[in-house]
């Protein structure tokens, strides 16, 4: 199945251009290229953020008791309608 993109940005076009001309590829793959290695980059990225924030979440809960692990944050901090109360 073929499909087309119609790039209206110069600069766009002009790095894409740069681009394959600079690796020897056609137009196709290294945009193909480009945008998978972009989209791999910020995937990982994503991936990472995540693990750094589950690890302070860990690290945070380690230095919890037991009484601050188990106390219903979301009881106390919102009503029954989901809003936040008055602390």
């Amino acid at each position: 199945m073929a499909t087309s993109m119609n790039i209206k940005n110069e600069e766009t076009t002009r790095l894409a251009h740069e681009l394959a001309r600079l690796t020897g590829e056609n137009l196709t793959t290294a945009v193909t290229e480009a945008v998978r290695e972009r989209l791999d980059r910020v995937k990982h990225e994503r991936h990472t953020r995540y693990e750094r924030a589950l690890a302070l979440a860990e690290e945070i809960s380690s230095h919890m008791s037991e009484a601050e692990k188990a106390f219903d944050y979301d009881a106390w901090l919102y009503d029954d309608r989901g809003l936040p109360r008055d602390c």
